[in-house]
């Protein structure tokens, strides 16, 4: 299996890996977690550090067109709900995961799966989304934020992630519903093997880590700096992807 993962994966992608996950573990120790509703900082702690783990796993087959990405997601989704739940918060994000993510990836994995590429089995063919689309889209995320996050604002308990703070706590709550409207569309990308999902990725990123500093949740910080570059990099290979096979297309 090493032998595997040392072919598989590039020299960049294998230091990126190791590198957020030395990150996440140096920050767990420098910024142990408080206790949080009577549950114990430890046990979230670990949920932290099995969420970061997964995600980046999972980044990286998803920018390597591996349909085995949802797959990893799955364990993604069960950890990101438990963190909900032990933090009592990102309610709209609790649901969005159970509700939407969790059949997402096992559809995805199934639309993937009838899709691969001609020369590399493995590979998964992507496309680019068409231009029309955009302000359908842009629009519905504005609609969901406000709507979903007034709700959130006048119905969701309070909790000792907040440290008493009314104003923090409403922030988050209009971040959280961003967050996952942004996070649905990424997921219907996915679905539909869109490139811009990365895009969808990217600003579902920067919310995170807007929402993680103002929680104070600092060992989830490297895994937000991960996810921007690794966005990235996942970007340029879809692009290119693209771009080789719609020439090899028009040769065709």
């Amino acid at each position: 299996m090493i032998k595997k993962f040392n072919s598989y994966f590039t020299t960049y992608e294998k230091i990126w890996f190791f590198g957020i996950l030395v990150l996440a573990l140096v920050c767990a120790v420098l910024f142990p977690e408080e206790d949080i509703n009577g549950v114990n900082g430890g046990i979230i702690m670990v949920f932290y550090l099995l969420d970061t783990f997964f995600n980046i796993l999972c980044e990286l087959l998803i920018s390597k067109q591996n349909r085995w990405n949802f797959i990893v997601s799955l364990a993604v989704e069960i950890c990101e709900i438990a963190i909900c739940i032990l933090c009592a918060y990102r309610f709209a994000t609790m649901a969005s995961t159970l509700f939407f993510w969790i059949p997402v990836d096992i559809m995805s994995f199934i639309a993937w799966t009838k899709h691969p590429d001609r020369e590399e089995e493995e590979v998964t063919v992507v496309r680019r989304l068409n231009g029309w689309a955009e302000a359908a889209i842009i629009a519905g995320i504005v609609i969901w934020t406000v709507v979903i996050g007034g709700l959130l604002v006048r119905f969701s308990p309070d909790s000792d992630i907040f440290r008493g703070n009314d104003t923090i706590a409403k922030v988050i709550c209009y971040l959280d519903a961003c967050v996952s409207a942004v996070a649905i569309c990424n997921g219907v990308f996915l679905l539909l093997r869109l490139r811009e999902q990365w895009i969808a990725w990217f600003i579902n990123s920067i919310i995170e880590t807007a929402i993680n500093i103002l929680a104070g949740q600092w060992v989830l910080l490297p895994l937000k700096l991960g996810f921007l570059m690794n966005t990235t990099y996942g970007y340029i290979k879809w692009t290119g992807y693209i771009r080789t096979h719609e020439v090899k297309e028009e040769r065709i």
